[in-house]
């Protein structure tokens, strides 16, 4: 231990008492940005299976760790993330995981309410993604994205959609100029080639061999409730997104599909075509024991790592079947 003789000496050595003041200095800035930092990069509660979603079936609000709109990518994730809901779901109840799992780990994360016609009768006005997807819900897609570019000051967005969030973003894509403005989707429960689910598309057929198909889907489509038609397997919409160049080849397309799909009939409808920049996923193949349906998809843990994998492929890390993701 020192002596009282040699502290003062210590205090009356030239430059000691500045040196002191610096280091105090530093030592307080540090105090104060580390919590500065921590508010800049908020850890959310990452939930999994079905109830918290259910819990915000109506809730029009925007899910944990999206819309943030001063959010800046970083040279890791430097496309933002656009979520892109189901059928009937909000973002609120489709993005319950995935959203706080992707802010966590270093995305800037947006999400979407489309395909509101707040004209339509009840309780279609009430339920997101009925109305045509290509008169309505692309065209809530298209300035949506124009706006994260615009805020955030990317080139491009990845894509990431569940159910009809996988099938309407191809109609923004291939019409309305998303091809330039998208480098990765990646889809859950996907239905490319629609749904024959329920007998739809025997039905389809046979309304189609009496003439009245195509009255049945303009008109399914005036009174606001066009999207189920335009799901359905030989549909308009679908020979029109599946015609020419289908899968544009600057894009990075992943497909992630279950055995246990009752929504999309059969499951394999969700395949893309062989190519170099198409992935397709069926989660059983891996992990037999992954029972989840339509809806689970976007709250199922192996799932979720195969999103990360998709949007982050130089960091790519094994599926563990038995384990959640990786949380920031």
């Amino acid at each position: 231990m020192s002596s009282p003789t040699r502290i003062a000496t210590a205090h009356r050595r030239p430059g000691y008492l500045k040196r002191l003041v610096l280091a105090a200095t530093l030592a307080g800035a540090a105090a104060v940005g580390a919590p500065a930092t921590a508010q800049a990069a908020p850890q959310y509660p990452v939930p999994y299976g079905l109830i918290p979603g259910i819990v915000h079936f109506v809730d029009r609000a925007s899910p944990p760790g999206a819309n943030d709109w001063t959010c800046r990518p970083s040279a890791e994730h430097p496309e933002p993330v656009v979520l892109v809901h189901g059928l009937t779901a909000t973002m609120a109840a489709n993005w319950t995981t995935i959203s706080p799992l992707l802010a966590n780990n270093g995305y800037c994360v947006f999400a979407l309410n489309y395909g509101l016609d707040p004209a339509a009768p009840l309780p279609l006005n009430l339920i997101p993604g009925t109305e045509s997807m290509r008169e309505s819900s692309a065209q809530d897609l298209a300035p949506f994205v124009d706006r994260v570019l615009a805020a955030t000051g990317a080139q491009k967005v990845d894509l990431v959609g569940h159910s009809e969030g996988t099938v309407m973003p191809r109609w923004y894509i291939k019409y309305l100029g998303g091809a330039d403005k998208v480098a990765k989707s990646v889809n859950l429960t996907p239905l490319n080639d629609g749904t024959r689910a329920g007998g739809q598309a025997l039905i389809a057929r046979a309304l189609d061999a009496l003439g009245v198909w195509d009255d049945l889907q303009l008109r399914a489509e005036a009174f606001g409730f066009g999207a189920s038609l335009q799901m359905t397997s030989g549909s308009d919409y679908l020979d029109a997104v599946n015609s020419g160049d289908a899968y544009p080849a600057g894009i990075d397309y992943t497909f992630i599909m279950t055995r246990w799909d009752q929504v999309v009939a059969p499951h394999t409808s969700g395949m893309g075509p062989i190519a170099p920049n198409v992935t397709n996923i069926v989660v059983q193949d891996q992990c037999p024991l992954a029972i989840f349906e339509h809806a689970g998809a976007a709250s199922d843990p192996v799932v979720a790592q195969h999103i990360l994998n998709a949007l982050d492929p130089a960091h790519r890390v094994p599926v563990d079947c038995f384990a959640h993701p990786r949380n920031g």
